[in-house]
């Protein structure tokens, strides 16, 4: 019951917000209320919960239209997801306070609210049985013509919302089956995806898909239930804003100077998402690093950030919360771990010269120093690429959980101003005999709770140390 209340919570947040943080924020939430037992606990859990619902819900309105630059739909767009958290500091008391009264206000008023969006029938049946947030049409919307029209982008758009007209559903479909043999890297495998497709559609079987959500989701599934490729994707997206931001072929365009100041800014007051850099005891340096992010902006707090532990007798990365950046950073800061060039494998990309760490840095002391990687069932994306390859490279012990799994992503391609499609393009050369770590994570070779991590690696840096 508590997961199906923070479930209607987060249908709150926008669309994209829900998009890119929704599973997340839901792992999060079953991971806590697995451990916090009893009243006390649970109520700070629920506490923290609804505090931050309040505190942050009309950020994320306000701050829709930067959020959109950075989320996860133009990640797909990009082909390598980043996450990057651009407030992190914990909220005031007088701000939880606030934050748990509204909230429980809000909670309160919910059933009337539900009540008011899932009116009852005339039978006195309830008709929340539809989810919560999806179009549902009046029978006075019901007798309305549809259009006539619905290549028009206006039609289009409002069919994403509403209810999907036959021709709207078979241009999607025909769509869909177009960009398969155009660019899916396994050209047999696109063919019998785009018959499936076809024939799925000559026998209504899409006709149940009412709106853009549920097409999307009815052809992902039976693109899947052929090719078994969780990278591939049709996506519907409800904001047309975002689609706007990026031309016919998926291409992002070119962003606005004010576009780049504002992303500047904010991870310079983010301090680029490293978050602490500390000095153990016996010299073992610290890094809590929450995302890697774009190269050409933290390079310089990137690299002041690993000469600060240029002299230490051991590392160690804290990636628990760490959910991913540009694969630039990723390679940039492991070529600091190296005093040669080494393959950096990268599932997104085909095999080129920036395939290779560039190793050795200059003036880094680093390349023999014991490494050890904090990992938790959060760590996703670049994040599990450095953990994976460093572990492939017999180069850094990992500690904690086993990462979340999130490996691969498809190359965007827009059908139109709502519809698009995650399109794996290629297929990059991976050197070593175990798979990579989509849908199985990345395996820890010392296996704690998370939250037992640092402890335990700390321990293991001293032994390692003391032995020497």
């Amino acid at each position: 019951m508590s997961e199906k209340i923070y479930a209607l919570l987060l249908r709150l947040y926008p669309s994209h917000f829900r998009q890119a943080y929704g599973d997340s924020a839901m792992q999060l939430f079953r991971d806590r209320a697995r451990d916090e037992k009893g009243f006390f606990p649970k109520l700070r859990l629920w506490l923290d919960m609804l505090a931050d619902l309040v505190i942050s819900l009309p950020r994320e309105y306000g701050n829709a239209h930067s959020a959109l630059i950075a989320a996860p739909v133009s990640q797909r767009l990009e082909g390598a997801p980043s996450f990057f958290v651009l407030e992190s500091e914990a909220p005031r008391p007088g701000a939880l306070l606030l934050g748990g009264v509204l909230s429980l206000t809000a909670l309160a008023a919910f059933p009337v609210l539900l009540s008011e969006l899932h009116p009852r029938t005339q039978n006195g049946s309830s008709a929340s049985g539809q989810q919560l947030g999806r179009s549902q049409s009046s029978p006075q919307q019901a007798h309305q013509p549809k259009s006539q029209d619905p290549g028009k982008p206006a039609d289009r758009a409002a069919a994403g919302n509403a209810n999907l007209d036959d021709a709207e559903r078979q241009r999607v479909v025909d769509a869909a089956v177009a960009d398969l043999k155009q660019y899916y890297v396994d050209r047999e495998e696109a063919q019998k995806m785009a018959d499936a497709l076809l024939a799925h559609r000559k026998r209504g079987e899409d006709d149940a898909a009412a709106n853009g959500q549920a097409l999307a989701g009815l052809l992902t599934k039976q693109m899947r239930e052929v090719s078994h490729d969780m990278h591939l994707e049709l996506a519907y997206i409800p904001d047309a804003m975002l689609a706007s931001r990026y031309d016919a072929l998926g291409r992002p365009l070119e962003p606005t100077p004010d576009d780049r100041e504002h992303f500047r800014s904010a991870m310079e007051q983010n301090n680029c998402t490293f978050e602490k850099i500390e000095m153990l005891p016996h010299d073992i340096g610290y890094l809590k690093l929450n995302s890697f992010p774009d190269l050409s902006i933290c390079r310089p707090k990137a690299e002041a950030t690993m000469a600060s532990l240029n002299h230490v007798n051991a590392i160690l990365f804290d990636l628990r919360d760490n959910r991913g950046g540009q694969p630039e950073m990723v390679s940039f800061v492991a070529g600091y771990l190296f005093d040669h060039p080494e393959y950096w494998y990268n599932p997104r990309e085909n095999t080129t010269q920036k395939s290779w760490t560039q190793s050795p840095v200059k003036g880094s002391k680093l390349a023999d120093k014991p490494v050890y990687v904090l990992t938790s069932a959060r760590t996703a994306s670049g994040a599990e690429q450095f953990c994976y390859n460093l572990k492939m490279l017999k180069r850094a012990t990992l500690v904690g959980e086993t990462t979340s799994g999130s490996a691969h992503s498809g190359v965007w391609h827009r059908i139109d101003e709502h519809f698009g499609m995650g399109i794996p393009e290629v297929k990059p050369v991976n050197p070593y005999a175990k798979s990579d770590w989509e849908g199985t994570g990345v395996e820890p070779d010392v296996k704690v709770k998370a939250e037992d991590a640092l402890k335990t690696a700390e321990d293991l840096a001293l032994r390692k140390l003391q032995k020497k």
